[in-house]
């Protein structure tokens, strides 16, 4: 059965990549230059969630620091998709979250990237809601019932994390792969009981549903999601003036939400297409840590000594192998060596 379940999803991710060609050929711009210029072309999948990220796509900080070169925004709803486009190799940097990253360095995927960032830690910006009127008034009573959320993303295993947590066979929960606006329509329908989801489709459910568990709980029980930068291992030694300017442009981003809300819930708000007071209450529920931050031991670390998120992407694939997610969690060693460190230590520094 393992060697099937690896059949399957390679099989999935090959009928995903002819729909891919056509999500990657139309990418959303902001209000940064995107696509003008020569030089490199840059393709960045980011997701619209409450980040630095979405900051610096606003502000076109990366088209400023790397006039030469032509940027590309494409818009992806989950990081199971953002996987299929790096194996497609139609992205170079991506904002992803932490478990669809153990997955995509764990077989049968092996994609060759490596973290260069921690955008933010899952806190009250992904939850697990229960529709009004379900009847669901606790993770226990989701036994027999319909759950959605996009599988292979950190939603996914959180709420694989909660069943875990709540004594809940999940294989007795009839579990839903939806995308987060397909999961906002079938709320609305009533076609689902619960989802497990993230900003800002979360806080349109919150209007009607009730929060059963959030991850930032998940995190003090010992199962932490996070939304991380990635690169492809290729582009970073073909390109190596991109990351600094990019990890730059992300360090003033988060210097931004934590010195200057107001603006940062500007951008982000322009972004998201609310206002700037509802992009910071989003933006409060996410945690997000100072640029020096990054290096620290326990985040990404420094060289020759790679931080404690390699520890954590290993706790995370060994719990989706305990799941039966995937077949085989990659040894601690090959975690720490995708976790790219170099020239971190300059980029964060004042």
């Amino acid at each position: 059965m393992a060697g099937t379940r690896g059949w399957l999803r390679l099989s999935s991710i090959a009928a995903a990549l002819g729909a891919l060609l056509a999500v990657t050929a139309c990418g959303q711009g902001g209000s940064g230059d995107g696509g003008k210029g020569g030089g490199t072309t840059i393709r960045i999948a980011y997701q619209a969630f409450p980040s630095g990220d979405l900051i610096v796509k606003e502000k076109g900080w990366l088209e400023k620091a790397l006039p030469d070169h032509q940027i590309k925004w494409t818009k992806f709803d989950s990081g199971a998709s953002i996987n299929t486009a790096f194996v497609a190799g139609s992205v170079d940097l991506a904002a992803i979250g932490s478990s669809p990253v153990a997955r995509g360095l764990s077989e049968p995927l092996n994609i060759p990237y490596q973290v260069t960032w921690v955008l933010d830690v899952a806190g009250e910006n992904e939850a697990l809601v229960a529709r009004n009127g379900s009847k669901v008034s606790s993770v226990k009573d989701l036994e027999g019932r319909k759950v959605a959320t996009p599988f292979s993303s950190t939603s996914h295993y959180s709420l694989l994390a909660a069943l875990d947590q709540a004594g809940v066979d999940a294989s007795k929960v009839q579990l839903l792969d939806l995308e987060p606006q397909d999961i906002l329509a079938a709320w609305t329908r009533g076609d689902i009981d619960a989802t497990y989801v993230w900003l800002p489709t979360l806080e349109e459910l919150k209007k009607t549903g009730k929060v059963l568990v959030s991850s930032r709980e998940l995190a003090a029980a010992g199962k932490p999601t996070l939304d991380l930068g990635v690169a492809s291992t290729s582009f970073l030694k073909a390109h190596p003036d991109v990351l600094p300017a990019w990890r730059k442009a992300q360090a003033q981003a988060l210097d931004l939400i934590h010195e200057d809300p107001d603006a940062a819930s500007a951008a982000v708000g322009k972004q998201l297409g609310i206002s700037p007071a509802e992009a910071a209450a989003q933006i409060e529920q996410g945690i997000f840590l100072k640029p020096a931050d990054q290096a620290d031991a326990k985040w990404l670390g420094t060289p020759g000594k790679v931080g404690g998120l390699a520890d954590n992407l290993h706790s995370a694939a060994q719990f989706l192998v305990d799941q039966k997610q995937i077949d085989s969690a990659p040894g601690l060693d090959k975690l720490r060596k995708s976790i790219y460190v170099e020239g971190l230590t300059d980029a964060v520094s004042p």
